[in-house]
């Protein structure tokens, strides 16, 4: 689960949804934070043997569940994935089927129509524009972005 809110979602007491479904819904037991990392401890997950068997499972929110953004310039990737990338003039570039959070920084992954895909930084200068009501992004790629 990837959260701005982890201290509220985390805690214990909590009961998430997992995808796969069948592996969950795991309740949350105990949770602290140990060396910047937040550990969890779930119920009926009794040691590290059934806590490795739970290995590769994503835990998950229902979106309609989440308050709204006071933040008009703040999106969750669910918000964004799907939508038809478009340059300053209009034309499409794609559409955006990823949202990557690496350690450099959030990358916008846009797939074109041919296949390929492009790493696209999700910085203002790039991104200039996200019109949720028209479901398009506006991406003002600088010279030879595309050709990377």
């Amino acid at each position: 689960m990837r959260t701005d809110e982890p201290d509220e979602r985390m805690m214990a007491g909590s009961v998430l949804e997992t995808d796969p479904a069948d592996a969950g819904p795991l309740a949350i037991d105990n949770a602290f934070w140990h060396s910047g990392r937040l550990i969890l401890h779930f119920k009926d997950v009794p040691d590290r043997s059934a806590a490795e068997e739970l290995r590769g499972i994503f835990l998950v929110v229902n979106s309609e569940d989440l308050p709204d953004l006071d933040d008009p310039d703040e999106f969750r990737d669910h918000d964004l994935v799907g939508l038809a990338a478009v340059d300053p003039a209009g034309a499409s570039i794609g559409t955006l089927t990823a949202v990557d959070h690496g350690p450099g920084g959030d990358m916008l992954i846009v797939t074109a129509g041919d296949g390929r895909k492009h790493l696209i930084p999700f910085v203002k200068a790039i991104v200039t524009a996200i019109d949720a009501t028209a479901r398009t992004i506006t991406i003002d790629a600088p010279e030879g972005l595309f050709d990377l």
